[in-house]
């Protein structure tokens, strides 16, 4: 899978250990950033990055951090075809997948550890869409709300 990784300040310190991860389960990731720890930084550039690499279809999923997660999941969802979920329990990370077909995960770095984040990044990788009809009604009605704003 093409997975899109991107932190502010906040999510820096465990941007690295995630995007291993990933890696050595065979993804393709790609490292929008920070490059570097910038404490100026501002989570909606990374968000956008994130953003845009979905709507240009150059990943399937992203992740993105900041420190906790709250204003990166509003950044993320202002973007047409991101459906970003913040979660910070195992239950919500495939279930948002599996239910709500979300394509971005949210992680605040500062909430959670980076051996709960790795909890959080599997169960968010290996989740697939059910695709189950009543999912698929709400997922539609979603992207209704998302085409008429």
């Amino acid at each position: 899978m093409k997975i899109a990784i991107a932190a502010d300040h906040g999510g820096f310190p465990i941007k690295d250990e995630l995007t291993q991860l990933l890696r050595s389960m065979g993804h393709d990731v790609q490292d929008l950033g920070a490059h570097q720890l910038e404490p100026t930084d501002d989570y909606p550039d990374y968000a956008r990055y994130i953003g845009q690499a979905i709507q240009n279809e150059h990943a399937d999923r992203g992740i993105l951090l900041c420190g906790s997660g709250v204003g990166a999941s509003v950044a993320a969802n202002k973007m047409k075809g991101v459906r970003a979920g913040l979660c910070h329990d195992g239950y919500s990370a495939h279930q948002g997948v599996e239910h709500d077909d979300i394509n971005v995960l949210c992680l605040g770095a500062r909430i959670i550890g980076t051996a709960l984040a790795t909890e959080l990044v599997k169960a968010f990788v290996t989740a697939k869409f059910t695709g189950e009809k009543r999912h698929a009604r709400r997922l539609e009605k979603v992207q209704a709300i998302e085409a008429a704003s």
